[in-house]
């Protein structure tokens, strides 16, 4: 009797293939929809985590309040609070950085990306090139006694910048200054990054007039201490270098944690809302499994009540519609994952081919396929127990001499 649950309904989905597929359509975009959302989004997730475990758990970033790296804030970090930093308990080693958005100018042409001001202290130079994941690809890296030297990122490299390819002891006019090229970065991923430079801080202040004012301040915790901790100490330091009071700090201190949690926060909410608007088309499909479940009692009247002059129960043929509405939710659910995850490991190549594989990771979740599948077959159930309902109660009698 089970089997023939699933037999009969599967029987009449394969009889009226036309329909079927159309009342699958709702279903399957609903669903694929929301699983490459989903997909999508872990993916960012994964990349995001990845990206900054690379860091490591020992450093603290301390930029101006409301600012991006020191840009477009009015408050400002400066030397002074650099040592203030490094002289606080737990803190290993502490550098400065300058960060600013310059004009390059190579070949006659013009382009405008980040540039970065770096210690060219062998140790603190590591430590930033650490905290950026920043890898010399060719040439060296800055080092002390070099004075408007500079170390260009992966896409100078090419030839889509200034039209001709960079090359190790070329110059390069940085606002109307001339630097030597010593170094090129490997490739990031991040067209941003791969378009920027590095030149020594001291260089950096004098191009952009920026006397002791840092963009922001790297900071190396010693062994075995606890980073959090670590930071309410320089947090507190600074307030009293600042002479603020809790709560009206003009400096943010972030670990890699805290920023990895910011941007999972920031992707959780965008997430919901796209899979809200996704929902939409799954009410769409839910409408349609309905429609076509009570098109089929209509049409199957007749049969209906012939089972039931040969002894078929009520719930007999309640369970048989209610499997059917199912099996339209399950096999949209099966074509929409499918489609889902395809769309998301298509998306993953074209990241990696245009900008390297560091900003998306997919891995197939097959919980995620599991329930995605298991609520698609309840959305099917669902849509269909008002027209097995009605089924269900039909009278045999009648049935029977319904044309």
């Amino acid at each position: 009797m089970i089997k023939d649950y699933f037999k009969i309904p599967a029987k009449e989905i394969r009889r009226r293939k036309m329909r079927s597929w159309l009342t699958l359509i709702g279903i399957f975009i609903g669903i694929a929809a929301i699983v490459s959302l989903i997909t999508l989004g872990q993916g960012l997730e994964n990349a995001i985590e990845k990206q900054f475990s690379a860091l490591g758990k020992d450093k603290l970033f301390v930029l101006p309040q409301g600012g991006f790296f020191g840009m477009g804030s009015s408050e400002l970090l400066t030397e002074d609070d650099l040592e203030v930093i490094s002289d606080s308990s737990g803190v290993k080693l502490a550098t400065g950085m300058g960060y600013a958005f310059a004009r390059y100018e190579f070949n006659d042409l013009i382009h405008y990306g980040f540039i970065s001001g770096i210690s060219t202290d062998p140790e603190e130079r590591a430590l930033v090139g650490e905290a950026q994941t920043w890898k010399i690809g060719e040439g060296r890296n800055l080092r002390k006694g070099d004075n408007y030297k500079i170390v260009l990122g992966y896409e100078h490299t090419q030839e889509d910048i200034f039209e001709k390819r960079v090359e190790l002891g070329d110059k390069i006019l940085i606002q109307d200054k001339e630097f030597k090229v010593i170094g090129f970065l490997e490739k990031i991923g991040s067209p941003p990054d791969d378009q920027a430079g590095l030149i020594p801080l001291d260089a950096y202040a004098e191009v952009f007039d920026s006397g002791e004012e840092l963009g922001f301040i790297i900071a190396q915790t010693k062994l075995g201490e606890d980073p959090l901790k670590v930071a309410e100490r320089v947090e507190k330091n600074l307030r009293n270098a600042h002479d603020v009071n809790e709560g009206e700090e003009d400096f943010d201190i972030q670990t890699p944690e805290q920023f990895a949690e910011t941007f999972a926060i920031i992707l959780d909410i965008v997430q919901i809302v796209l899979i809200g608007i996704a929902s939409i088309a799954l009410l769409v499909g839910g409408i349609g499994i309905m429609n076509t479940m009570y098109t089929s009692v209509l049409q199957r009247t007749k049969e209906i009540g012939i089972m039931k002059a040969i002894g078929a129960k009520n719930s007999h043929i309640l369970y048989l519609f209610l499997v059917e509405s199912g099996l339209y939710g399950v096999g949209g659910g099966l074509i929409g994952v499918t489609i889902g995850i395809g769309f998301a490991k298509l998306t993953e190549f074209a990241f990696v081919q245009a900008v390297g594989p560091a900003f998306l990771v997919i891995k197939i979740d097959w919980i995620l396929v599991l329930g995605t599948l298991g609520f698609s077959f309840l959305i099917g159930v669902l849509s269909g127990i008002a027209p097995a309902r009605r089924a269900s109660k039909l009278n045999p009698v009648d049935s029977l001499r319904y044309e």
